[in-house]
């Protein structure tokens, strides 16, 4: 079974409270998410492989370490998923960005796919997929069954507010597939939002109704 990192470091707890307030307003929003995503990332990429090095700083020769060739690639979910790319992406630049477009059809909650493009070594990268809220987990397992199909081995989920439902079909779709958030919320209510939640994160990220 995978795990689930909870990441309740202070910093993530306060921005999340921020979030979740009503008047705050689109701009604040995206910032805090791009923040927030950031802070998560840190934390999921803790286990990146290092390789020791010698270089020369101004005084000697010093021993150090960099990350050991792993090549990843994050693929937000559009497009509330978007929102996370800077923040991810100021500490991890080198890696490369696919996009998967769903969106969950009004009646049956279920995700449907407009849109993809992923990186053409996909295959071969460490891959995050990225999205503020996991509800239903319908559109992560839907994403990452596109990117197993590719050949993708090695995939972590990253999100911001999770809830007991979206956590459980994930982990039953997805058993080796790690799942790292900032907090879990109480439940799903009848139209399939986290409750507490945010709201609908899309809207309130780029101002949309």
């Amino acid at each position: 079974m995978s795990g689930l990192h909870i990441i309740d470091h202070p910093l993530i707890q306060h921005k999340i409270s921020l979030m979740r307030d009503k008047n705050t307003g689109t701009k604040e929003f995206r910032e805090l998410v791009s923040e927030i995503a950031m802070l998560i990332c840190y934390e999921a990429t803790r286990d990146l492989p290092l390789k020791e090095i010698e270089l020369e700083t101004p005084l000697a020769v010093a021993k150090s370490k960099i990350i050991s060739g792993r090549k990843m690639a994050f693929v937000p979910i559009l497009r509330a998923g978007l929102g996370m790319v800077d923040g991810i992406t100021t500490l991890v630049p080198a890696s490369k960005i696919g996009h998967i477009g769903l969106f969950r059809d009004p009646s049956t909650h279920k995700p449907v796919k407009y849109y993809s493009k992923f990186p053409d070594d996909i295959s071969e990268r460490d891959v995050v997929v990225v999205d503020p809220m996991l509800a239903t987990g319908f559109s992560a397992c839907t994403a990452i069954d596109e990117l197993k199909s590719l050949g993708v081995t090695n995939i972590k989920f990253m999100c911001i507010i999770c809830c007991p439902e979206g956590v459980e079909a994930l982990q039953k779709a997805h058993p080796d597939v790690d799942i790292y958030a900032g907090v879990m919320d109480e439940c799903l209510n009848e139209n399939k939002f986290i409750v507490p939640g945010v709201g609908d994160a899309g809207d309130r990220m780029f101002g949309t109704k």
